[in-house]
């Protein structure tokens, strides 16, 4: 291949010039590196002249001479009497199968964690789990940001407190305890990078490979990735209109070392844990010497009545693990979470927590602390409770008009998403996939569960970060697709 017009047939679209698009310089080089790894730019090819190749492209030559020079510094085409050509990379090209040795070394725990059923990335209408991210606050925590980092000056650009910015931790033990009835003391507070990091410790700190764990079935992924990655044995445990179900004979036949429980709003299916419930799961794990993760998931976002306050306050020393974000308060992209210890777990790992663990985020932990003081995080907490609940109203509205069948709403009390369960008939992840053609992004219940049953089979339907004017359109499109399923 040495003519212009077979160099072009590379391009099978032209660059593109779109404001969110990469520079046409990052895009060429691209396409060419890609050409040649894959072959369709055989070795000792001469690509054309730059004038010529900047000419038929419509864009600079400097353009073009840049990504020449930068794919000869790193060895993908050479200098020869003739013009630039492609250098012998291999005897062959890359193709999908060059990955497979390398994942000879994998771990076992890999393989468990690779065939969950994580949601897709997507910023689809009615995706769970995403806040209403324009209308937080952002000029205000810009200014927050910019006061903290010019106050602290140079002196907090080291690691900081492994365990967290204390101010934030004294910040988050005083609404805590104001908001969510947790008992605590800043001390036993651990700032995290999110949900995740919280329960990856959990399982770090509390269990030893092959000890058994319970969890809400169906429930939160991200824990049944923790256990397997900390080689748990999971035991799912249904869940019902009171939350988290578990039968006396089950401490007698699967005792558990840990219990993950999201007892304030279940998700997905927004029960509440009863107090009769939460005592007896206290009673027995002190019994049986088992920890419980209490995740206050969606907590801040009552929409009716008063606030569930926490499992952790119910009872002195109890042994609880309470872990919470600002993923939905705030934005996700802050990535802080906490988690508080009980006082005696703490005390025996702090040492421990301190080699494990390293200081970070610090103009952002001082500006949450900050955020808090001020009221600025009350208030926007206010503002979207006020949200959510209007939203969460239309959509119900929306669906009662375009869901063409029978079905069941769950959930909505709290939070920012409905369940909707689905006849047997309509599999939820085929309407999922079908969904995403259309930019929507619910979620399948059925992949929330370890044990599907037959009414595992629904919808989670995020209204966080959705207009109230997308729902009635949204909700006929889903129904079109749900007649044809």
């Amino acid at each position: 291949m040495n003519t212009i017009r077979e160099t072009l047939l590379l391009f099978g679209t032209p660059l593109s010039r779109a404001p969110s698009a990469a520079s046409l310089q990052a895009q060429l080089y691209e396409r060419l590196q890609s050409a040649i790894l894959k072959g369709q730019l055989a070795a000792d090819t001469r690509l054309p002249g730059s004038r010529e190749l900047a000419s038929a492209l419509s864009i600079s030559r400097n353009t073009v001479i840049a990504v020449y020079e930068q794919l000869s510094t790193e060895g993908y085409v050479h200098a020869s009497p003739t013009g630039t050509r492609v250098a012998r990379l291999s005897e062959r090209p890359v193709s999908a199968a060059d990955d497979m040795p390398c994942t000879a070394g994998l771990a076992r725990r890999i393989e468990q964690i690779g065939n969950g059923s994580a949601l897709a990335e997507s910023s689809g209408a009615l995706r769970p789990g995403i806040p209403a991210l324009s209308y937080f606050p952002l000029s205000t925590w810009r200014r927050v940001l910019d006061q903290e980092i010019s106050h602290a000056g140079s002196s907090s650009l080291g690691y900081g407190d492994p365990l967290g910015e204390p101010r934030l931790r004294a910040s988050l033990a005083r609404y805590l305890s104001l908001s969510r009835g947790v008992n605590c003391t800043a001390e036993q507070i651990i700032i995290t990078e999110g949900t995740q990091e919280a329960l990856a410790l959990s399982v770090r700190l509390l269990t030893n490979p092959g000890d058994t764990a319970w969890i809400e079935d169906p429930g939160y992924r991200g824990i049944k990735t923790a256990m397997r990655a900390g080689d748990l044995h999971i035991v799912p445990k249904r869940v019902d209109t009171e939350g988290l179900a578990v039968a006396a004979a089950d401490w007698v036949t699967a005792p558990p070392r840990l219990i993950y429980t999201t007892p304030s709003h279940q998700y997905p299916m927004g029960s509440v844990l009863s107090v009769s419930r939460r005592l007896a799961l206290i009673e027995h794990a002190r019994a049986h010497g088992a920890w419980i993760i209490e995740d206050d998931y969606d907590s801040e976002f009552r929409h009716f009545g008063e606030p569930v306050k926490a499992m952790q306050g119910l009872v002195l020393n109890a042994p609880v693990v309470y872990i919470g974000s600002f993923s939905k308060t705030m934005f996700p992209a802050l990535r802080l979470g906490f988690m508080v210890l009980p006082h005696s777990l703490m005390v025996a790992t702090r040492a421990s927590l301190t080699e494990m663990l390293r200081g970070g985020h610090r103009h952002e932990q001082l500006a949450m602390a900050s955020f808090i003081e001020k009221g600025h995080f009350s208030r926007h907490l206010g503002r979207m409770r006020r949200l959510y609940r209007e939203r969460q109203q239309i959509l119900r509205t929306a669906l009662q008009q375009f869901i063409p069948m029978p079905y069941e709403l769950m959930g909505g009390n709290a939070g920012m998403h409905l369940t909707l369960r689905l006849p047997a008939h309509c599999c939820d992840q085929k309407v999922v996939e079908a969904a995403s053609r259309y930019n929507m992004a619910p979620a399948a219940l059925s992949r929330y569960t370890l044990s599907p049953l037959r009414e595992d089979n629904g919808l989670v339907i995020g209204y966080g970060n959705t207009a109230t004017e997308l729902f009635a359109p949204l909700a006929s499109r889903l129904g079109q697709l749900l007649k044809s399923a």
